[in-house]
């Protein structure tokens, strides 16, 4: 797509994922999901909990599934800013729930590390990028010294470099599968999966019951609940293959496994370090249900396993 129509004696051309008919067609399908559900649902809002529930989570989706195929469908390196800077939001509410977020020297070192993080994926440097958590836990030990103080630091330290592996190291492996073949598309494709399991897994378990995996952490997470999820969400991998750059089982098989498994692990994770904080929600999510780190902390796991598994089959 030319974005200029005056003569220059080099003509740029940025494609975007928007001149692609399979892209169109995802954003249109999923939308009109969307859409439908929340037409349904606005009707029965009031009938029960269950649906008062469901309406203040998809009627968040109302909004920021449309800004998502925005974004993802910008020409480059816009996808890959937008997703540094989800990366960076999901890091300041991190640091919100744990109370430090007015440590700036902390915070503005993780936010540092994560624009380094996509500066390295944008230039495909694997070799820095996996080397940033190292320097940013060697930056951030030298804080202590320029603050001359010693209280509390092994607490600061720990918990910046906690939130700059998991928010920053963990979740920019989106950037690096966007260098993959059709990697906005697998990118989008991941996000549908791990929001579609997530959800699916709450919605069953409301009726179906049996043991709790995790009670002590998430009570309502029940084997049947997950069994039912993870199969729902490999048949949706299936449906949804032609995102893939190859439609074979070994390719939706596996993104289906890791979406359902590690956004499992990421949220009971995340989970567990809100419940330790003792603090559940930090603002709306857009203008619903939960803060954006409940949508975010699925990807955590499950960036970097896809990364690396889909490294190993292409």
């Amino acid at each position: 797509m030319d974005f200029f129509d005056f003569d220059l004696p080099i003509r740029i051309a940025m494609p975007t994922a928007w001149e692609s008919h399979i892209y169109r067609q995802t954003v249109l399908i999923v939308l009109s999901i969307i859409f439908a559900s929340a037409f349904v649902i606005f009707w029965f809002r009031k009938k029960n909990y269950y649906f008062v529930q469901s309406w203040a989570s998809i009627k968040s989706w109302l909004v920021a599934a449309p800004l998502m195929f925005l974004a993802m469908g910008m020409p480059e390196p816009w996808p890959l800013v937008a997703l540094t800077a989800l990366a960076i939001l999901g890091a300041k509410i991190f640091f919100q729930i744990m109370g430090m977020f007015h440590r700036s020297y902390f915070v503005l070192i993780c936010y540092a590390g994560i624009i380094g993080l996509g500066i390295c994926a944008w230039y495909d440097r694997l070799d820095i990028y996996n080397a940033m958590p190292m320097a940013v836990l060697g930056i951030t030990c030298l804080v202590p010294l320029a603050r001359n103080s010693y209280k509390r630091m092994i607490q600061y330290i720990s918990l910046t470099l906690l939130a700059f592996i998991f928010l920053g190291w963990s979740f920019m492996h989106l950037g690096l599968i966007m260098k993959f073949p059709n990697g906005v598309f697998q990118v989008m494709y991941l996000i549908i999966l791990t929001e579609f399991c997530d959800n699916t897994n709450l919605a069953v378990s409301r009726y179906i019951g049996g043991w709790k995996l995790f009670p002590g952490i998430n009570p309502r997470r029940t084997v049947g609940s997950t069994l039912v999820s993870m199969l729902l969400t490999l048949f949706l991998a299936g449906s949804m293959r032609f995102l893939l750059p190859d439609g074979s089982e070994k390719y939706w098989l596996a993104s289906g496994l890791v979406a359902s498994m590690g956004g499992f692990i990421g949220d009971l994770v995340m989970t567990a370090v809100r419940r330790d904080a003792g603090m559940k929600t930090v603002g709306p999510f857009i203008i619903g249900r939960g803060d954006f780190l409940h949508r975010m902390d699925r990807l955590i796991f499950v960036a970097p396993i896809y990364y690396y598994v889909m490294t190993v089959i292409l």
